[in-house]
């Protein structure tokens, strides 16, 4: 066993990891019991693992464990709470951009890597960072309005 030291959510997090090559995600799940990131394809191509590594929305089912040691991880946990949600999370809750919620995360935190990077995204800049999150629900719509909304530019539903 090889003890692994993860910055997450502002505190140090050490867990011991039988396999340095281990994804991330499982190091967040299985070890620190953080929910928020979801295994969905294990390929780095549906977004529902994303975190956000560096300021970087990452897919944390592709970074290994060890790569991600002396990084500043967060989760969507570490964004806010249902008493204090992140504006990001608060604008999907106007939004109800969420149906059956296994994508949310991903879209989130997609969104808030989007919006440190860029504040007032356009509406095309907002839908190339999130193209990579796939929604079976189809709430896509939604979700962008909730982007918009988290920038400032969408007030009370409309544009």
């Amino acid at each position: 066993m090889t003890n692994v030291t993860l910055r997450v959510n502002g505190r140090a997090e050490t867990i011991d990891a039988d396999d340095t090559a281990m994804p991330l995600l499982y190091a967040l799940r299985d070890f620190l019991a953080l929910h928020g990131p979801k295994f969905g394809c294990g390929l780095g191509q549906c977004g529902a693992c994303t975190v956000i590594v560096d300021g970087q929305a990452v897919r944390s089912c592709q970074m290994p464990v060890s790569q991600a040691q002396g990084r500043e991880i967060t989760t969507l946990e570490g964004l806010g709470s249902t008493i204090r949600p992140h504006p990001v999370q608060a604008a999907f809750i106007a939004e109800q951009a969420a149906q059956c919620g296994y994508c949310t995360n991903g879209m989130i935190m997609t969104a808030t890597a989007l919006l440190t990077k860029t504040p007032r995204p356009t509406e095309e800049q907002a839908r190339e960072a999130l193209s990579g999150n796939l929604c079976r629900c189809g709430s896509h719509v939604r979700v962008l309005r909730a982007v918009m909304r988290a920038s400032g530019q969408v007030q009370g539903g409309r544009t």
